[in-house]
Parts: structure tokens; C-alpha cells; sequence
């Protein structure tokens, strides 16, 4: 039975979960660890966590939330599974997998440690980025569960069903593939076509005043915080260089097309794309 939380990072993730947890299990109490001193006080100002505590603690935790930038994740993990009691586990919630299993993968307490990916996140950040209900009904991506001992399995696996998870397994090298055309790539084209229209729309009022629901939804991610996003771009790099080779080819081919006046393949290229809706509309 989990009775103590301790959430590494308080942002949108770890304090979604806080959330949640809390929701379905009152009687558990959730511990809060964070670098950012405003940050652990503002999740106790809104509630999220119910004391503040320090990494030295976490051998009394009966499940430790590892929700920290990618880079961060990696360096702590060997010094927190040092630290772990045999019958704590400790997750981490972060969008790249094949790093953080490896660095791990000879250590003594590996059984204590559970890889997963909950696809699921705003632009936002911190503590005040924090909702309820963010998980429900959205998978998480669980890596490497056979490495886990079956004890702290179950009791992740139960925990991870009372806040409304979908589960899906799979390899991190696999995880870390899909998710950079899945996940990785959207990000960067948005950062780059809000890049492309701040170079080229200098009149800071024009933007705000011609900005439409379409420009609005794709530039969207580009509010995301670099300080996350560097780290995981630099993990996945191989990955994204081969998403980006084929986002680039496909642009360069639509502006080919353009060049030539061939309104007939564009047409072409844009109604094929239109199966995505197809795919989509799986997705509740």
C-alpha cells in the first residue's frame, strides 16, 4: 500500500499527479522536493503537496516521483535509487527513456525503478501550470517493466488505474524513435515557425492583431519552456536529426511543387495528408 508520496519537481507534471493522487487517495501524503523555493511554496500555498521535504528523506518514501527535466532525472536517479528503502519505488515521468535506463542498468536496486511516459502536458510550467484530471484516459508509455520487481509493479500499476491511465508498453529505443516524430518534432516546428514570423513581422501589434485560431493552435507549443526542451532535444538528438531530414524533405518538396505551378501534386500532397483524420479521430 503507497502511504508517502514524494514528488521530485513540482511543475506541470509532478504536480498534475500530486493532483490527482490526492483526489483519488486522501489519506495519502505527498512530499514535495524542488530546487525553486517559490515553487515548493507555492504547490503548498495552492495545496498540491502537503509538506516540503529533502532528497536526504526519500528512504521513507513509499513511491518517489522523479518529474524533473530530462538531464536533472539522469544525474539524480543512481543517487535516489542509493538512498531508496528495498520497498520504495521510484518513476520517472520523462519523455526521453533511453538515457535514464541505461544509466541505471547495472545498478543494485533496479528492481526499484519504474521508466514511464505519461503522453500527456500543456505549454505551461510550475506549480500554477498544474490541473486536475490531466492524466485521465491518456496512455502512459511504461519501459523496461520486466526490470521492475513485481511487488512495486502492481502497486504502480493499481495506482496508475485510480487516476485514469491507459497503459501501453514498449522499448525504450522504440519509445524514444516514436516520440520524436510524435512529440519532439511538433515542438521544434513550432518554435521555429514562431522564430520565422518574429523575424519577419517586426510590428509586435500586427502579430496580435492577424494572429487567427490556425496560427494561434500550431505556434502554441512554442510557449514551452527551453529549459526542458534543450535537455531532451539533446538526449533524443539522433532521433530529431532523422525526424527533421524528413520534415525538411517534405517542406522542401511542397516548395518545389510552388516553384513549378504544380497545384494538381499540391492538391495531391494535402489530400493524402487528409488521412491523418482518420488516425486521429481514435484518439479520444
Amino acid at each position: 500500500m503507497i502511504q508517502t508520496v514524494y514528488i521530485i519537481g513540482v511543475g506541470l507534471i509532478g504536480g498534475s499527479l500530486a493532483i490527482d493522487i490526492k483526489k483519488q487517495r486522501p489519506d495519502i501524503i505527498i512530499y514535495g522536493i524542488d530546487n525553486n523555493a517559490h515553487h515548493i511554496n507555492e504547490a503548498l500555498e495552492r495545496g498540491i503537496i502537503d509538506k516540503k521535504a529533502s532528497i536526504e528523506a526519500i528512504e521513507k518514501a513509499d513511491l518517489v516521483i522523479l518529474a524533473t527535466p530530462v538531464d536533472t532525472a539522469v544525474m539524480l536517479l543512481p543517487m535516489l535509487l542509493d538512498r531508496i528503502s528495498d520497498f520504495g519505488l521510484i518513476v520517472d515521468v520523462g519523455s526521453t527513456k533511453s538515457s535514464i535506463c541505461k544509466i541505471v542498468a547495472s545498478h543494485s536496486k533496479r528492481r526499484n525503478f519504474l521508466a514511464i511516459h505519461p503522453i500527456a502536458g500543456t505549454e505551461f510550467s510550475g506549480p500554477k501550470a498544474a490541473v486536475p484530471n490531466l492524466f485521465h484516459q491518456k496512455t502512459t508509455i511504461i519501459c523496461e517493466i520486466e526490470k521492475t520487481a513485481a511487488t512495486l509493479q502492481e502497486k504502480a500499476l493499481n495506482l496508475f488505474a485510480t487516476i485514469g491511465m491507459r497503459v501501453r508498453y514498449m522499448h525504450p529505443e522504440s519509445h524514444d524513435k516514436h516520440i520524436a516524430y510524435m512529440s519532439h518534432l511538433s515542438h521544434i516546428s513550432a518554435f521555429m515557425l514562431g522564430k520565422t514570423v518574429i523575424e519577419k513581422e517586426k510590428n509586435e501589434r500586427d502579430i496580435f492583431d492577424m494572429a487567427g485560431s490556425g496560427f494561434e493552435s500550431t505556434v502554441r507549443l512554442a510557449k514551452s519552456s527551453p529549459a526542458m526542451w534543450t535537455p531532451i532535444f539533446k538526449q533524443n538528438k539522433d532521433n530529431v536529426i532523422d525526424t527533421l531530414h524528413d520534415y525538411i524533405s517534405n517542406l522542401s518538396r511542397f516548395k518545389s511543387l510552388l516553384e513549378n505551378d504544380d497545384f494538381d501534386g499540391i492538391y495531391k500532397e494535402m489530400d493524402e495528408t487528409n488521412y491523418i483524420k482518420t488516425i486521429l479521430s481514435g484518439i479520444q
